[in-house]
Formats: structure tokens, C-alpha cells, sequence
């Protein structure tokens, strides 16, 4: 038997999961009609640094969350390069959470305003038929009028539905270690840490020390993140020498990819669209959980437009995707990129040392203070050179 739906969300993670939730806000009959489907069981366990910056929280309290989940809240942060450390002391610049545990709040809270979430359900084929798509799952055969793709970087939904660039995949190597016993101070000080040095000989990427809490024990976050070509031997030993350095004990680790959004990037084709890591998230750091927010709440208008309309070909959200806030900040981090971790990484981490007003400006963007990622470049440079507070420029 084939169960028909108006929308599949294939994934419930953040992106899945708020797509779903701006589903329920603009059009709950819509939502009644909507299915997430999970190939595991909530909660379970997801390899991913779990960094939640300010503006994620804001848009969670824009779903009417909370972040109501164990977190690590991180007041400070410490940043090494070839030629210096700089050290960076600010409220609340990130709070760091266990994505087991995020996932699932979102989930269930999806699930509790009325859309279904089927788990244990593992997607083996998407094939479009007639006027929607065909979703076969291990144990299931569904109909819907549209698919979206939050289901990673690795997406099954882009490679059968959406064909076209995908963007660039990066990697990353993290592990977790107690901190009670090792000298790293950054759990007690709220602290995180990154460190560009190896940049210098060659590495696309930094290394990070997160605090976190496991089970309600002090913890590590330890990872390594670099763009290709990424060397997983040299990011191994790369890892095992954060973990030495900070005192603790070697841990078994876990490696994951992260797809990153460049202007090319497809993100939508009739009658499937998507969202979040399936996307393509930022190239710079690696941060995908205030993205995959911002897609879900993207696509959700989307669909519950192309409802309205009849017109489900989706150009406008791939329209709304690259040419709004989501590509153009994307846009300026996939800059960034090239800019420090290529031939001007030397003079760009000089400069970018050299200037507190600088740093603090770049955070307050990074991090979606205030609409500041919104903000055009031009404003960046004024507020850079004028002499008025960073918060009031």
C-alpha cells in the first residue's frame, strides 16, 4: 500500500525539523499533511561540534523554542595564529550542546504541533511519478506532492532528485574528552578556542577546543575542520595533537563531511527542494545549525506557496536561497575562505590580529547580532572606521 502525503521532509534534524515547524506556523492543515521521515530513533547520536550562535537561538525563539537542552555557554574565545594569539572576551557568544539532544527537542516539538514523524525509517529509493514524487523506505512506499532534502551532506534527495553542482564538501575530525582532570582551562573560563596555526603549512582549515557537557560531566569538544584537498591522515595527527596538548587521554574519534553552498550550487528542482548540510552550509568554520534554521524557514514558505500557487517548481526558493541573506552571507564566508586559507593567509590573519574593533565587528557578524549579517559591506567598513560603540554602530 502507498501512503500519500502533501510533503515528505526526508531527515528530522535542525533543517528537517524547522522546515516542519514553519510548516505548522503559516498553514497547519498543510502540516497535518506533512511527514518527516527519520531514518534512526530520536534521540540519537549525531557527529557535529554542536555550536549554537545567537542568531540560532533567535530563531528558535522566533518557532517559540527555547534552547531548553543540557549547553556549555561560552563567554569568551581564544584564537592562536602563526604570529600571535589574540583572546576575546564577550557575553554569550555561543552556547554548545549535544546534537542528540538539540535534534530531538526540535524533533518532538514538530511532532507534538502535529506533524507526523515516522522513525526507523531508512530511504532506499526517490523516483519522480506523475505529478509528486515516490518515497520507498526499507519497510514503506510513500506518494507526496514534493520531497525536501534535509538529509545531510551527504543527501540521497540531491543525488536522485536534484542534479546539478553540488557545492564543495569539506571535512572534519572531532572527539570528545573528559576535562576533569587535564590542564585545559577553557570548560572553567567559558572559553573556546581556535587555532589557525597549521594554516601556515598548508591546512585549509583550523583546529577548535569546545566545552561541553556529557551526561553532566565536564567536557572537550575536539575537532579539526579543513576544505579540500584535506589530507585524513594529517587531520588525524592533527587531532590526536590537540588532545595532547590540553592533557587528556586519546579518545576514539569520528570524521564527517560538511557541504558547503557556492553560487552555483543547486538547491531545488520541481517538486523537491533542499535544506540545511543537503544545501550547502558555511565554508569558512563549518557552522550549519543557524543555516539549516534559516533554510527551514525558507522552504517552508516555499511549500506551503506552492500549495497555493500550483506552481511547484521551486525557482523561487533556489532564487530566495542564493540571491537573500543565506547566499549572500554565504557568499562573503566562501571570501573569507579564500582569503585566509589561501596565498593571503599570512597578511589576512595579520590584519584581522591587529584591529579588537575589527574582531569585534567580525563577530557580531558572524554571529547574527543584531541584523548584522545582514548588513551591507559598506556599513562593515564604516562602523569600522567610525568612533561610535560597535553595539550602537
Amino acid at each position: 500500500m502507498v501512503l500519500r502525503r502533501e510533503i515528505i521532509i526526508v531527515g528530522s534534524g535542525p533543517a528537517g525539523a524547522a522546515t516542519a515547524l514553519g510548516i505548522v506556523v503559516r498553514s497547519p492543515s498543510l502540516a497535518a499533511g506533512t511527514t518527516m521521515l527519520e531514518r534512526s530513533v530520536h534521540p540519537r547520536d549525531k557527529t557535529c561540534a554542536g555550536g549554537v550562535i545567537p542568531k540560532a537561538v533567535r530563531l528558535l525563539r522566533d518557532l517559540g523554542l527555547g534552547l531548553d537542552v543540557p549547553q556549555a555557554r561560552v563567554d569568551g574565545a581564544r584564537v592562536d595564529m602563526s604570529r600571535g594569539r589574540v583572546d576575546i572576551a564577550d557575553r554569550d557568544l555561543c552556547r554548545v550542546v549535544r546534537r542528540r539532544e538539540l535534534d530531538a527537542m526540535l524533533a518532538w516539538a514538530a511532532r507534538d504541533r502535529g506533524v507526523e514523524l515516522r522513525e526507523g525509517q531508512r530511504v532506499l529509493e526517490l523516483a519522480r511519478d506523475g505529478d509528486g514524487i515516490r518515497v520507498t523506505t526499507d519497510d514503506q512506499t510513500y506518494w507526496a506532492r514534493a520531497v525536501v532534502g534535509a538529509d545531510g551532506s551527504g543527501s540521497h534527495v540531491r543525488r536522485a532528485l536534484v542534479p546539478g553542482d553540488g557545492g564543495i564538501v569539506a571535512r572534519a575530525v572531532m572527539t570528545d574528552v573528559p576535562v576533569r582532570e587535564t590542564t585545559w582551562s577553557g570548560f572553567e573560563h567559558r572559553r573556546y578556542d581556535f587555532d589557525f596555526r597549521s594554516c601556515a603549512t598548508g591546512l585549509r582549515g583550523y583546529r577548535w577546543v569546545f566545552p561541553c557537557v556529557i551526561g553532566r560531566v565536564p567536557h572537550a569538544n575536539v575537532g579539526v575542520y579543513a576544505l579540500p584537498p584535506a589530507d585524513g591522515l594529517r587531520m588525524q595527527r592533527e587531532l590526536a595533537g590537540i588532545v595532547r596538548d590540553i592533557g587528556a587521554r586519546a579518545a576514539p574519534w569520528k570524521a564527517f563531511p560538511i557541504r558547503t553552498l557556492t553560487p552555483r550550487s543547486a538547491v531545488a528542482a520541481p517538486r523537491a527542494l533542499l535544506v540545511g548540510d543537503a544545501a550547502g552550509v558555511d565554508p569558512l568554520m563549518g557552522e550549519g545549525i543557524s543555516f539549516a534554521l534559516e533554510y527551514g524557514d525558507l522552504a517552508a514558505q516555499a511549500v506551503v506557496e506552492a500549495v497555493t500557487t500550483g506552481d511547484w517548481s521551486f525557482g523561487g526558493y533556489a532564487r530566495a536561497v542564493q540571491d537573500g541573506p543565506i547566499g549572500r552571507k554565504l557568499r562573503r564566508l566562501g571570501l573569507g575562505a579564500r582569503l585566509f586559507y589561501g596565498r593571503a593567509s599570512a597578511l589576512m590573519f595579520r590584519l584581522a590580529g591587529a584591529s579588537a574593533r575589527g574582531q569585534a565587528i567580525g563577530l557580531r557578524w558572524y554571529n547574527g547580532v543584531d541584523g548584522w549579517d545582514e548588513r551591507s559591506a559598506a556599513h562593515a567598513l564604516w562602523a569600522l572606521l567610525s568612533r561610535q560603540p560597535v553595539g550602537a554602530a
